[in-house]
């Protein structure tokens, strides 16, 4: 695989090059390259990089299976790389997949005391043996989210400057329109990011070669893989847990994109608390996106939460789109008048402010109708609502003019993004093209 550039690795880089006083635990969905990082950057800042792989060990010679103790760990660690162990300085080791083994969790405390090596741990699972976890850590550990690429990655990917990246970047907060050439060249990347999605394989291989099918195929393989993964750690749950993460493109192609529980099992009778814990080990594995509805905001959003109206996105708008589509890729680049591309674009912004460490929100009105994302503005203790149009009538927003005109809101602006170039301002409203979501930043 070539090198990605990834915002994780600058984090990475200076977290293991400061003299830390805790073990970084890397979180995240498999397949978005935590592990190639950590490999590249681990390797490059110690003489001796020891990667120990727990889920191929789980499924072969299971050396750490039975490990309990730090002495019992130092033994099985000399087994495996004992001509290659030196100091904390010049020795990282690195767990990965740690979740395979939840008590290796509890151990980290012990191992970041004793202080013999220098530690990092990865898992794509990790929210879930976290919550199965009796005694974590905490005070031992940092735990960080890594996401599949982002917008501004894939730019990167695609050979966009980081300085044409900044120059767009201020006139997105002077709010004016990029020149017609700029809007044209980043509106046509914006399009190929629906294709590709973010996850590091299917970039290279369209980077590589642009060959939609081979590309598809990666996006197929890991979308089996996070169906597989999704069913196999739970052998209770785990068929619930499959049918729920399979009928997500299906829920989200209908009108309000909810998931409908009486579709999960087919019984009737069946509420939402019922799937409670299929949600949330699916959102805990990093393969679904979790919005959230509030009917009455206020700031902070977490507080006006109604739990019982919830759609799940999966991770990745490019595996979306391989389900949708396929290989008709003129469906999401020609502007297909007989498609609505509205799921793809809401996917696509939800992936996005997730990333860039947004709970997600939309509103819901009985009366008024539904705004597609809420997010808290900290600077001005408020809410900005955001509503996402893939088509010709972005002017037309009922639902949105309602929201920002209600006073018990308390709502300062909204925006509207959509694929045209003029940034324009309507009273409370502001028009923007939608590559400018990846601006939108905590």
């Amino acid at each position: 695989m070539d090198m990605l550039e990834r915002k994780f690795a600058n984090f990475l880089e200076s977290f293991l090059s400061e003299n830390q006083n805790k073990i970084l635990l890397v979180n995240g969905a498999r397949q978005i390259g935590k592990s190639f990082i950590i490999r590249h950057i681990g390797s490059k800042l110690f003489p001796n990089f020891i990667e120990i792989d727990l889920r191929a060990d789980s499924e072969n010679e299971q050396l750490f299976s039975d490990v309990s103790s730090v002495d019992s760990f130092y033994l099985q660690l000399s087994a495996f790389a004992g001509n290659r162990l030196g100091n904390k300085q010049d020795t990282l080791i690195f767990l990965d997949e740690i979740q395979v083994y939840p008590r290796l969790l509890t151990l980290l405390k012990f191992l970041n005391q004793d202080g013999r090596f220098t530690y990092i741990a990865s898992g794509s699972q990790l929210g879930v043996a976290l919550s199965q976890t009796p005694s974590v850590p905490l005070g031992s550990v940092l735990i960080k989210q890594m996401y599949p690429l982002d917008l501004e990655e894939f730019f990167w990917a695609m050979g966009v400057g980081k300085e044409a990246i900044d120059t767009a970047r201020s006139y997105f907060h002077n709010q004016q329109s990029l020149p017609e050439k700029l809007h044209d060249r980043y509106l046509n990347l914006f399009k190929s990011y629906l294709l590709t999605g973010g996850l590091p394989d299917a970039v290279n291989q369209y980077v590589k070669d642009k060959n939609i099918q081979r590309m598809r195929d990666i996006q197929y393989d890991i979308h089996t893989l996070y169906g597989i993964d999704a069913s196999q750690y739970d052998q209770q749950n785990r068929l619930k847990i499959r049918r729920v993460y399979d009928l997500i493109p299906s829920n989200l192609e209908n009108k309000k994109k909810r998931v409908v529980v009486k579709k999960i099992e087919n019984k009737m009778g069946k509420q939402f608390s019922d799937y409670e814990y299929e949600f949330d080990y699916l959102v805990e594995s990093g393969i679904a996106l979790q919005i959230d509805a509030i009917s009455n905001p206020r700031f902070p959003l977490l507080q006006s939460v109604k739990k019982t109206l919830l759609k799940l996105y999966l991770n990745d708008v490019g595996i979306l789109t391989a389900l949708l589509y396929q290989n008709n890729i003129n469906a999401v680049l020609n502007d297909e008048r007989s498609i609505n591309l509205g799921t793809v674009y809401e996917a696509v912004v939800a992936q996005e402010l997730h990333a860039h460490g947004f709970d997600l929100y939309y509103y819901d009105n009985k009366q008024h109708g539904e705004v597609d994302f809420l997010i808290d503005d900290y600077s001005t203790l408020s809410i900005v609502p955001l509503e996402i149009k893939s088509g010709k009538d972005y002017y037309v927003h009922s639902a949105l003019n309602h929201f920002v005109s209600n006073e018990e809101y308390g709502i300062n602006h909204g925006i509207v993004f959509s694929n045209s170039r003029e940034v324009e301002k309507k009273g409370k409203i502001t028009y923007m093209p939608i590559y400018y979501i990846m601006f939108i930043e905590r």
